[in-house]
């Protein structure tokens, strides 16, 4: 009967109950002799009993229980009430306990959100913070290693100087681009690169990164080319440098986990508002265990091979961040040892 009641009707029942109770103490006085009292006086007394419990149990319940309940509006709700909210404003008439029950539970299920996003995001920060430190930790050794072996006086060999000068070097430069990938990431996260948006000839483009990469290609005796019926000049929009910078990445990697005598090839496909561009390899595939981890950073599906092959481990995770800042997508598919194509989608002019 009381569930689910305003405090109106709560205060209404509870004055109903006290008026009868009172009633019938009244009744039972003027049956036993104990209180001489008229049938009119029972009357009034019961009018009377009624309206005093209904007014007092109203204002308690307003003043008293719904207080502690404008606390917890103010919890869960505190930047949304005016600091000026006073008990007196919370509607009686309607039902402000169920509605405070809804609230709360929806507030904690926030809550809970709220602390798995957290933690989510201190996993990733101690892995990346792990990451880095492994990252930079392989370069940072091999130079020390270097140059304490230069001081401890083969810098007088002329055997070893020059090549151990030459390796430290490298590894400086490794550095160096972990730093510069690193600071790309962040800026694109943070919204700090400005895109510089125009209309270019994409079939163009990747002619022009074809031949970037044709001596590395050669070196791994793998095939760049078009795929068959590819042939079309369509136009985009978009940052042309970071676009170049998306296609040499994917055709480096593509190169880079090919097999010997393999195929690398670009597609394009008209998508009316869209052209999607598909770059496609027959190399050694992702597992499907590693394929929601490509674009992570410093993920490698195989590590031993992707540090001998140089990189920063950065690359696809900016590739993601630059193709997302152009507002498109991006995905991938792949099959161990059938090969890999990740595609893209650009904004045709």
């Amino acid at each position: 009967m009381f569930k689910n009641q305003t405090p109106q009707q709560l205060s209404f029942y509870i004055a109903a109950i006290s008026a009868l109770l009172m009633t019938l103490l009244a009744l039972l006085c003027k049956t036993t002799g104990i209180l001489l009292i008229s049938w009119k006086g029972i009357g009034l007394l019961a009018v009377g009993s009624f309206a005093v419990a209904f007014i007092a149990n109203f204002y308690f319940v307003r003043y008293y229980i719904f207080r502690r309940i404008k606390l917890i509006y103010k919890i869960i709700h505190r930047h949304k009430l005016p600091t000026d909210f006073k008990a007196g404003k919370i509607a009686m008439d309607k039902n402000v306990l169920e509605d405070v029950e809804q609230e709360v539970d929806e507030w904690a299920q926030q809550n809970d959100r709220d602390i798995e996003e957290l933690e989510r995001l201190a996993t990733y920060r101690r892995r990346f913070i792990g990451d880095v430190s492994h990252e930079l930790k392989t370069p940072i050794f091999n130079i020390q290693g270097f140059i304490h072996t230069l001081l401890d006086g083969a810098i007088h060999d002329p055997e070893v100087n020059i090549k151990y000068l030459q390796r430290a070097a490298k590894n400086v430069d490794r550095l160096q681009a972990i730093v510069e990938d690193l600071e790309t990431i962040n800026k694109l996260e943070a919204g700090q690169m400005v895109l510089d948006l125009r209309e270019f000839d994409i079939h163009d483009l990747a002619e022009e990164v074809f031949s970037d990469m044709e001596m590395r290609a050669r070196e791994r005796n793998i095939r760049l080319a078009f795929k068959e019926g590819a042939n079309q000049h369509f136009r985009v929009r978009a940052d042309k440098e970071s676009i170049r910078q998306v296609l040499m990445n994917l055709v480096h990697n593509s190169i880079k986990y090919g097999k010997d005598g393999g195929l690398t090839k670009i597609s394009f496909y008209d998508m009316e508002n869209f052209i999607l561009l598909e770059v496609s390899d027959n190399g050694i595939g992702i597992d499907s265990d590693h394929m929601k981890h490509v674009f992570d950073r410093f993920y490698r599906a195989d590590k031993h091979r992707s540090r001998e092959a140089g990189g920063t481990g950065l690359g696809l995770s900016i590739v993601k961040h630059i193709i997302e800042a152009h507002k498109q997508t991006i995905n991938v598919r792949s099959s161990v040892g059938q090969g890999s194509t990740f595609g893209l989608t650009l904004e045709k002019a």
